[in-house]
């Protein structure tokens, strides 16, 4: 194909924010930030984001001492790819009863069959009202995942996680949680590079570890307490080489035991699955930024062969890592997989077909 036909062809992911009365304007701000960033090599923007509201263009309440200005309808919807849904402090019966506003359904009957949904904190009500996630894994804030459970006991509710994606219907948990997610959504469609540049302009993590349960009991550590920081700074300098428990430990000088439970209070899983996740995510970084051997790789990563990678790639992201080097190298929309969910230890999980 020629390059003006492949620039004709060309067309921005379309991603829709629904704005409700009541937004949260930090929630609301997200979508633009994230997924309003990234280019491809040839400095085209890779998605379009709109704002609409379930009404004709015009102001929308915002939980603030503000309004913003909305400039297109509920119309709008039927044009997008992904439609995303953020919080809302005043959804009515929506949030008391689990039922749909006439105004909000007729708004939601416009998104076309087919199109990716997210919700960031509790527009995930939204989504469970319209049936969308009867059957599904969903989360939402560590404060809310009782009343959602209860209110919708045909969802799976997860109260742990950060974010869990479900293929065509992903849910996020609290305010920050929504910055994580839009970022998995950006590495699952351009991959990795594009995520972590994203990452860095926005001046946050690319990925932070485990999930919301390590921010129920103790949001701040207690700065008496030894913290486990400087092990984990550590081991991130050495993931080509084996590390034990034991050297973790020796770095804080803390015993095993000590170190295991303090690791798992501050990042919400073991230090042994917080390794491996750290060696899926720099061996994703060097099948798609390197032409080094999938042995070497696996050197780098510290998985020792080709066939441990394999092994754990196909348990995280449900491909191998030839697959996963030919679908993000080669520019194409990643690994829209049907079925992917983050799950209660941090690790994505893809049910897609094997190649």
């Amino acid at each position: 194909m020629s390059p003006d036909r492949r620039a004709q062809e060309f067309r921005p992911h379309r991603v829709v924010v629904l704005a409700m009365d009541g937004v949260l304007p930090f929630e609301l701000g997200i979508p633009h930030r994230i997924f309003g960033r990234p280019r491809d090599a040839e400095g085209r923007l890779l998605y379009e984001v709109l704002t609409c509201s379930i009404r004709p263009p015009g102001p929308v309440r915002t939980d603030a001492d503000f309004a913003v200005q909305v400039e297109h309808g509920p119309q709008t919807l039927a044009t997008a790819d992904t439609v995303i849904v953020p919080a809302s402090y005043e959804l009515g019966p929506v949030f008391e009863q689990g039922v749909l506003t006439a105004e909000l359904a007729a708004a939601l009957a416009h998104i076309r069959p087919g199109t990716r949904l997210a919700s960031i904190c509790t527009g995930v009500y939204v989504l469970a009202a319209a049936g969308l996630l009867d059957g599904r894994p969903a989360t939402t804030h560590w404060a809310d995942s009782d009343r959602l459970q209860r209110l919708f006991p045909q969802i799976k509710v997860d109260p742990d996680v950060l974010f869990i994606d479900d293929g065509d219907v992903l849910t996020s948990a609290g305010v920050a949680a929504g910055i994580d997610l839009c970022l998995h959504m950006v590495r699952r469609d351009h991959g990795t590079a594009i995520a972590n540049e994203v990452a860095r302009r926005t001046v946050v993590p690319p990925h932070r570890d485990g999930g919301q349960a390590q921010y129920i009991h103790r949001p701040v550590p207690d700065p008496q307490q030894s913290t486990t920081t400087s092990a984990r700074a550590w081991a991130l300098g050495r993931l080509h080489e084996p590390i034990q428990l034991r050297d973790m430990a020796e770095q804080e000088a803390m015993s095993v035991r000590t170190f295991t439970r303090r690791f798992r209070e501050e990042v919400g899983v073991s230090p042994g699955q917080w390794l491996t996740q750290q060696r899926v995510e720099r061996a994703r970084h060097l099948l798609e930024s390197t032409d080094l051997s999938v042995d070497q790789v696996a050197h780098d990563a510290g998985f020792g062969t080709a066939q441990s990678m394999r092994q754990h790639l196909q348990t995280a992201l449900g491909v191998t890592p030839t697959a996963y080097r030919r679908t993000f190298r080669s520019g194409s929309a990643g690994l829209d997989s049907p079925s992917a969910r983050y799950d209660d230890v941090g690790t994505l999980r893809v049910n897609a077909a094997r190649t």
